[in-house]
């Protein structure tokens, strides 16, 4: 079950960032939904959707299988395990542990992949500004070695400290995943007006900015103040900050827009497509 519970910030003592709300998301077999447009998503956009995939077991056509995209991008971060991956674009690849993929679906896109076990993944979904979400498909590929650091945290979207990752990403938008021992610490000063807070914990556990799980999502209350971060545990776990996206979410099945027209056009498009990949036999 959809476990969020709300924290009023005035109970907890101490200075800096509070916990607001919490979760551990809807399991799926192996992939639990951490945030969903329609509930966290609307706290914490343009990070509309975040699945967590801890397994021992391949998934391959049953959950990843052909489907489309308009209007968002995801990022795919491989933690463990190995995988490849297809699109409509002609792009496609390998994953290994500790690779990224960044997929901009823009107008429409399709795409599939096979993953092999032991497999823990993130895959956050990004809602696109309107010069974006109509604008053409495209895809990148990042291995562990190609991805920058900032001390403990690789950065693999915006930027932290003087590290700076090199996806085409909208502007606005901070990704990190961390790894600390217990007892380290670490702290990101997001830019101003950076007033989006997040963190999911994959392995261990986190004391401090507040006590987070494995498996556990906290949102963090609307500020630009300092996030810092000491593991109880060692831990493994990725932060999200961001300007907020000041537009209302038009959804689609697969689809996230800024307005009703834009989400019919990329609806359009993936329809397109998908007939093209049916003529090639790609789809049945």
């Amino acid at each position: 079950m959809n476990a969020i519970v709300q924290t009023s910030p005035r109970s907890l003592a101490g200075a800096g960032r509070h916990v607001i709300f919490r979760t551990r998301g809807n399991a799926h077999g192996p992939l639990v939904r951490m945030v969903n447009a329609t509930d966290v998503g609307e706290m914490i956009k343009p990070f509309v959707f975040l699945d967590l995939i801890d397994t021992q077991e391949a998934m391959g056509q049953q959950g990843f299988g052909w489907h489309p995209h308009s209007g968002i991008a995801t990022l795919t971060l491989a933690i463990e395990g190995r995988g490849r991956y297809a699109e409509s674009t002609g792009h496609e690849g390998t994953m290994e542990a500790g690779d990224i993929e960044w997929m901009s679906a823009g107008r429409g896109v399709w795409h599939s992949g096979f993953a092999e076990p032991p497999i823990k993944a993130f895959q956050l979904w990004v809602a696109l500004p309107p010069e974006r979400e109509l604008a053409s498909a495209f895809s990148q590929h990042l291995s562990v070695n190609a991805i920058p650091s900032d001390g403990p945290a690789r950065v693999l979207l915006g930027h932290s400290g003087e590290a700076v990752s090199p996806i085409d990403a909208p502007v606005g938008v901070n990704y990190f995943v961390v790894e600390l021992k217990a007892g380290q610490r670490w702290r990101h000063q997001p830019p101003p007006g950076y007033t989006v807070g997040w963190t999911a914990v994959m392995d261990g556990s986190l004391r401090k900015p507040e006590a987070v799980g494995k498996g556990e999502l906290a949102v963090f209350d609307p500020s630009d103040a300092a996030l810092e971060f000491e593991a109880e545990t060692d831990a493994r776990f990725v932060v999200g900050t961001a300007i907020p996206h000041p537009h209302e979410l038009h959804l689609g099945r697969f689809s996230v827009h800024t307005s009703r027209a834009a989400l019919a056009e990329g609806e359009r498009e993936i329809a397109r497509i998908g007939h093209e990949l049916r003529g090639k036999g790609v789809l049945r």
